[in-house]
């Protein structure tokens, strides 16, 4: 019996969190544990593709669960940006559990059989957030993401996972309850309702200086975007386990903020009325400003992870830019963005964890040589270097390049600047990691060539699940430059009817 449109969407959104149950129920026998994991990633990516494919095809697929008084209810609905981030949700999943195996196990972490449970139910959290049809239901489960994730970055116990866990969960729900919160009821009263619409909800008459400050709260609110003043959650959320941080960067957390903004600008002010309010050239300007600041502040980061984490600060910046440039353009350049930023920034950080649990080492001081022992693993953390940069073989060419696109249409020529100031240091952080792993002995007075070939050095790479990830996301970086054709059109597709 065939499932039906509607059945599909609640399952994604479920699956996730029925799995919990399974993962506890197998908690004395790791192997079995981790199997239901991988088996309900494989059929959240099953259903995910039929909802791609039946959206290709022009279905409309709704669902509608409840309904808190008139007109303000918990509904979800399949559109193009909803379902290119549940895309890379539901496969990064699937390589973060398996690279998670390797990782965990290798580590010695205890506590195992929570990770895989709160990690379930903030992918759950993400597919609500996705497939949310109004910012009720996407204030829902956004709040559940920030909880379901704050075990994850406590995970060691310790005094400083504690203390970053408080400033995690401070800012996040702060910002939620003072601006986010704020925002949405505001907007309620304003425009009488909270669906997502194309061109927004906002009648023609309305107050520009209101809603300018109503975009400002929206964007303060969202602290998941990690804009400056509001990302010190980012960095502090290191303590946590690798995997842990390969979510919050990649997967769910710092996704679902610049989804979330995207999201507000294209189908809660639409892109018309955006151009126009007196705080869009601000708040475009504020996001300039953590793009690049960010970019300095990690390239005096010695800890790998740390440099990382003020890099998504950074990389997040080019996204709200995007979407606040309100250009087609800048939307479809942000849109990609959260794909191709996704695939780098995990490698990155898979990378981080290979080299942390094999070689013991954190600071990018200590791993000069390290290259000759993990080719792998440093050739794919140059690789998502690259896209990162944004220059070619890799996919975050084409994101960076509509984004530049759109601040050349709108002459934002700070902005410009900006964008390719801050690729410029991305070189200056990033590839001297990777370069100095294969060529450590370099210098003014010896030959890039002058490592002894009598030096035998041993090979040894991370636990082969988690190898296997870094090699599929590594992969995944180069693919997205040689056939972005089905990204490009998913982020297209989110302003075909304004044409």
């Amino acid at each position: 019996m065939s499932l039906s449109l509607e059945m599909m969407l609640q399952l994604v959104i479920t699956i996730p969190f029925l799995t919990t149950l399974a993962i506890f129920f197998t908690r004395r026998n790791p192997d079995l544990r981790e199997g239901v994991t991988i088996a309900a990633s494989l059929l959240l990516i099953y259903l995910t593709a039929n909802l791609y494919q039946e959206l290709t095809s022009g279905a409309s697929i709704n669902v509608f669960w409840w309904e808190l008084i008139p007109d303000l209810n918990i509904s979800f609905d399949v559109e193009p940006l909803g379902m290119l981030f549940a895309l890379i949700a539901s496969f990064l999943w699937l390589v973060t559990t398996c690279y998670s195996i390797g990782y965990m196990r290798s580590h010695q972490e205890k506590n195992q059989t929570r990770f895989y449970i709160c990690f379930a139910i903030a992918i759950s959290a993400v597919m609500g957030i996705a497939f949310a049809a109004n910012l009720f239901t996407l204030f829902i489960f956004y709040e559940v993401l920030t909880l379901s994730t704050y075990p994850l970055v406590t995970h060691a116990g310790t005094e400083k996972a504690k203390n970053g866990g408080r400033i995690y969960l401070g800012i996040l729900l702060g910002t939620s309850i003072m601006f986010f919160l704020l925002a949405i009821v505001s907007t309620w009263f304003v425009a009488g309702t909270l669906d997502f619409k194309l061109n927004g909800i906002f009648a023609a008459d309305v107050d520009k200086n209101l809603a300018g400050v109503l975009l400002v709260l929206f964007i303060f609110g969202i602290g998941k975007a990690a804009i400056m003043p509001f990302h010190r959650w980012l960095p502090a959320a290191m303590v946590a386990p690798t995997p842990v941080s390969a979510l919050l960067h990649a997967v769910a957390v710092v996704k679902a903020g610049v989804f979330t903004v995207l999201k507000i600008c294209v189908f809660i002010f639409g892109l018309d009325l955006l151009s126009v309010l007196p705080t869009t050239q601000f708040l475009l300007y504020l996001a300039g400003a953590s793009v690049f600041l960010a970019s300095l502040v990690a390239m005096r980061q010695d800890n790998l992870k740390a440099r990382l984490a003020y890099s998504t600060v950074s990389q997040l910046g080019y996204i709200t830019i995007g979407a606040l440039l309100a250009t087609s353009s800048g939307v479809i350049g942000s849109s990609m963005h959260i794909a191709t930023h996704a695939f780098g920034k995990i490698t990155l950080f898979f990378c981080a964890g290979a080299i942390l649990v094999t070689l013991h080492k954190s600071k990018i001081s200590e791993m000069r040589g390290i290259g000759r022992q993990m080719p792998i693993t440093m050739f794919a953390f140059f690789i998502a270097s690259l896209s990162i940069i944004g220059v070619p073989p890799t996919g975050g060419t084409w994101s960076k390049w509509f984004l530049l696109m759109g601040t050349i249409e709108t002459e934002q020529r700070i902005l410009m600047v900006i964008l390719m100031l801050s690729s410029l240091l991305n070189i200056a952080y990033l590839l001297p990691i990777s370069f100095h792993a294969f060529f450590p002995n370099i210098s003014a007075n010896k030959s890039i060539f002058s490592i002894s070939r009598d030096q035998k050095i041993q090979i040894k790479e991370a636990p082969l699940p988690s190898l296997i990830a870094i090699i599929t996301t590594t992969l995944a970086c180069l693919t997205l430059f040689i056939y972005p054709q089905p990204l490009f059109e998913l982020a297209t597709a989110v302003l075909t009817s304004r044409e």
